[in-house]
């Protein structure tokens, strides 16, 4: 397989530059960085005295509070945790990125070296007189003693070439802290488990409770009938007297006639309507205008507080969702087997209602495997996944987060577990809140346990 590679420059006073890594909490604690593109865009917010910064001008549904150091999911409203971090920071130099600066060591004796150091004792020999084995003796020897004396140490990691740093550079840093008489430990990180144990057929079960091990989509059906109109007729009160504030679609007082300069819907500018549950107005111009320019299936979600009405669809191309026993346990759930659910949809060419109709799609990664403990609530999730996955919620086509690549088969806001033994990207386990939060997001979807009583019906 033949894959395109890329080279970066970054200016010196972006956040790369000045070593400025921007990451977010990940469910299992641990820190993620966010991708350089975006982190710089916090960056640039934050110097800028910002007190948030919106990232759906790049592609991402998040809000990042600086006051809370916060990252809000602006459909869910889930909150994560964000934090800054200095970085060694990345320039250009003689035609290559390296590290703007590189740890060196002064001779015992010279100034700035270490207190203790050419004060009248014997003084540590100089890097120059220590070939390359001594070194690695040296480093090995002074952690063990640090180790086993309980003096703190320093983790210098990524010795697999896991992470961003360089393993050279891990094994070079550690080696030169211990020559300075700095602790240090080298340690190697925990290894990726993305998939279980080799699994015969013989071993795979069907799932208690839940009829077929398989379900495909096809290509989204028109629907014909009802008018814009006529659906939304369903949803609203007409309001005769406006309040005195703003209609949160076209940003005009809601007294005023609609705002909304686009093709022209066939109602009066100036009408305004309440929607049943969540009560809040809109034009009724602007409501019709934004049915028109979605996917036009028979539901509605109010912009301001994402209420849904209706049975909300997506656009998820057609495939196939595989679901099944294994006889492996996940980490943090060693009392019950685990649910292997395997994803798998094929390249094709977008319909009407994708971004770009017409023009073909890629499809990478799968088949995509994903993980459920086989208990209670695990089955419950799988459920409701089923309903998301016929109601085409679980994938959509648009702009890929991780490798920027455009018209591509990607997640829809429904949080999946593709690490079977490990945590190590955050999308594994153990992870305590992982199955609530996924019911959160299912919910945000409209998918609820009244949702598997529809089904039925």
């Amino acid at each position: 397989t033949i894959r395109p590679v890329r080279r970066s420059y970054y200016d010196p006073s972006s956040a790369p530059g000045k070593g400025v890594v921007w990451e977010w909490e990940n469910d299992s604690g641990t820190w993620t960085p966010y991708d350089m593109d975006v982190g710089i865009t916090i960056q640039r917010a934050y110097e800028k005295q910002h007190p948030w910064v919106d990232l759906s001008a790049i592609g991402f549904c998040y809000i990042i509070d600086f006051a809370t150091m916060g990252q809000i999911n602006r459909q869910t409203q889930r909150k994560r945790r964000v934090r800054r971090r200095l970085d060694m920071p990345l320039v250009a130099q003689g035609g290559r990125r390296q590290a703007a600066s590189t740890p060196t060591l002064s001779s015992a004796g010279a100034s700035g070296s270490p207190p203790g150091v050419g004060s009248g004792k014997a003084s540590r020999p100089s890097l120059g007189t220590l070939n390359r084995s001594h070194l690695q003796r040296l480093a090995i020897a002074q952690s063990r003693v640090l180790i086993a004396s309980g003096v703190p140490t320093v983790p210098v990691k990524n010795l697999t070439g896991s992470s961003p740093v360089n393993p050279a550079l891990a094994g070079i840093t550690g080696i030169l802290m211990s020559a300075a008489g700095l602790p240090v430990c080298l340690t190697r990180p925990p290894k990726l488990v993305l998939h279980p144990p080799p699994v015969s057929k013989s071993e795979i079960q069907s799932i208690p409770g839940i009829s077929h091990s398989c379900r495909k989509t096809t290509k989204k059906q028109a629907r014909k009938g009802k008018t814009p109109e006529e659906v939304l007729k369903k949803y609203l009160q007409k309001v005769r007297h406006p309040p005195d504030e703003d209609c949160t679609i076209c940003m005009e007082r809601l007294s005023a006639p609609s705002g909304y300069k686009g093709p022209q819907p066939a109602v009066k500018p100036d009408l305004v309507g309440k929607l049943v549950k969540c009560s809040h107005v809109f034009h009724l111009h602007c409501l019709v205008a934004m049915y028109n320019n979605g996917n036009k299936d028979g539901s509605l979600q109010c912009p301001t507080c994402k209420t849904i009405y209706g049975v909300k669809t997506g656009t998820q191309p057609p495939g196939k969702m595989e679901y099944h026993i294994i006889p492996h346990a996940l980490p943090g759930h060693a009392d019950c087997k685990t649910i292997r659910i395997i994803y798998n949809i094929p390249p094709g060419v977008q319909g009407p209602e994708h971004p770009n109709p017409g023009k073909s799609f890629t499809a990478r990664g799968f088949p995509r495997h994903c993980y459920l403990p086989d208990s209670e609530k695990g089955r419950k999730v799988l459920k409701l996944l089923l309903v998301a996955w016929d109601r085409r919620l679980i994938f959509a086509i648009g702009t890929s987060s991780t490798t920027g690549e455009s018209d591509t088969v990607i997640w829809n806001e429904i949080h999946h577990k593709t690490e079977f033994g490990s945590n190590l990207t955050g999308h594994g386990y153990p992870d305590i809140n992982y199955l609530d939060n996924v019911l959160a997001e299912l919910a945000a979807q409209g998918i609820t346990e009244e949702s598997l009583a529809q089904e039925k019906d």
